[in-house]
């Protein structure tokens, strides 16, 4: 590990310290030192990657209760061995529709909702292909582990709208894939999706 994911991993498990501290303790003092520690974590995720502490703050340092990590879903929609990609406004690359888990959702209807508001697209789900975490630091990101479902989808029905997260939707074969949202998710999970998709006996991966 060089010492810039040392500097970034320092600096996560004290916010989650922090964070826990403030969630559990009584002590007013404590109270006190907990919200400092947070600061200084903060602080020293502004200073690796020049943010203004503002935006650092509601990145990173802004959820409360106990630090845990944050859940997604992706839908991995399949039609004549291709798999369907939207465009992501924000970096103008392609992912499997998807997005953070709502509160009031489970998993599956999170994936369904998903898939609708991103890609136009009602599907039906058949399986979940793989369960995978994400180490991330702050790229746009909140800077703490992430988990994302991916479940293997089939089209029912519906038709791209153009949206304020996503401006085009495609199916793409694997030898075609167009250029990735990185953040979002990656050539080898994509190759995952694939190989579930092939498989009908695919047993459900996770780390």
């Amino acid at each position: 590990m060089d010492k810039k994911d040392q500097f970034t991993n320092w600096a996560i498990e004290l916010q989650s310290l922090a964070q826990n501290g403030l969630e559990y303790g009584h002590d007013n003092f404590d109270l006190e030192r907990y919200e400092r520690i947070r600061a200084i974590a903060t602080e020293m995720m502004a200073a690796k990657t020049g943010l203004p502490i503002k935006q650092v703050k509601s990145l990173f340092s802004s959820d409360d209760g106990y630090q845990t990590p944050k859940l997604g879903t992706r839908a991995a929609i399949f039609k004549d061995d291709q798999i369907l990609l939207v465009k992501e406004t924000i970096d103008g690359a392609w992912s499997m529709p998807g997005g953070w888990c709502e509160p009031n959702m489970s998993v599956a209807q999170n994936c369904i909702k998903e898939a609708k508001e991103e890609s136009g697209r009602d599907v039906a789900i058949e399986r979940v292909i793989t369960i995978c975490n994400h180490n991330h630091t702050i790229r746009g990101e909140r800077a703490i582990n992430i988990v994302n479902v991916f479940f293997l989808c089939h089209e029912l029905g519906g038709e791209f709208v153009k949206n304020t997260e996503t401006t085009d939707c495609r199916y793409f074969s694997l030898e075609n894939l167009p250029k990735l949202s990185i953040e979002r998710n990656s050539e080898a999970e994509i190759r995952t999706c694939f190989d579930a998709y092939h498989d009908s006996n695919w047993q459900t991966t996770f780390e």
